[in-house]
């Protein structure tokens, strides 16, 4: 997390292999404004293009990880005259995207969850790769109590993570999964004391930093892709994968590595 204070809605900072994306905006709980939404999707962007960034962290500063949408925005338009498809228009290029970034960005995204994550806030987290939350931590989906249909790709995420009779309960009732209780279902990798967090976070990235980059993007495509196409897709999508990653230089590397008995030494390329 940034050691000095800073206004900037969203702080990125790239070092060692990883780019940390902050939310910064702890007096609004961490709210996501259709700017830093705009910043959050950029910087995943450039990510996933930069050979250098080799793990993406998204955390939060403040005792909030992420209330979600801005929805000030919304109730500022409510008394307004809405063009129709314009809310479909809204939601395909707003959180949507974000999600799909996440979910596309060929580098490992790991969330660091240090409080409630609620809303969008909470699917953010879901299409992470990998999340470690600390132990007062929660994640909850107010949507509906809010008088809201499930938004920012609840619907995709939620059924494929838990099981259609599980997200329908978040969904309905809106109750809080403590942390402890979302790793049991699969939804959280780490649950630490926030006393660890910084270092179960800063290790965790670290170990993905020295990973084989290109082999986890392709494992990575492969996985999110196996769970909306057939047997024989996934099969293809396979032995394409190993083509294209039996390319590289990490491959040769781990090759080697393993006869002649030593680490491994990934540059990610």
């Amino acid at each position: 997390m940034p050691d000095a204070p800073s206004e900037e809605p969203i702080l990125c900072d790239i070092r060692d292999g990883v780019m940390r994306i902050t939310l910064n905006r702890p007096d609004a709980a961490n709210a996501i404004a259709a700017d830093g939404r705009e910043t959050i999707i950029r910087l995943l962007s450039e990510a996933d293009a930069d050979p250098d960034v080799r793990v993406v962290v998204i955390g939060a500063v403040g005792k909030y990880f992420c209330s979600g949408a801005d929805l000030r925005g919304i109730a500022s338009s409510q008394g307004s005259v809405r063009v129709p498809g314009s809310t479909m228009r809204t939601m395909l290029n707003a959180a949507q995207r974000l999600i799909a970034a996440v979910l596309d960005c060929g580098k490992p995204v790991v969330c660091a969850v240090q409080g409630p994550a609620t809303g969008m806030g909470a699917h953010l987290a879901f299409a992470s790769d990998m999340v470690v939350a600390t132990d007062d931590a929660f994640f909850a989906l107010p949507f509906i109590q809010r008088g809201l249909a499930l938004d920012a790709a609840g619907a995709y995420l939620m059924p494929r993570r838990i099981g259609l009779q599980k997200a329908k309960e978040l969904a309905f009732l809106g109750d809080r999964l403590p942390a402890e209780e979302a790793r049991a279902l699969g939804l959280v990798n780490q649950v630490v004391s926030a006393a660890d967090f910084p270092a179960a976070v800063d290790a965790l990235a670290s170990r993905l930093a020295g990973a084989a980059t290109i082999a986890i993007m392709v494992s990575k495509r492969m996985l999110n892709a196996s769970l909306d196409i057939d047997r024989n897709a996934a099969f293809l999508s396979e032995a394409m994968a190993q083509e294209v990653n039996g390319q590289t230089e990490d491959s040769k590397e781990g090759v080697r590595a393993f006869i002649e008995k030593r680490p491994t030494n990934f540059k990610g390329r």
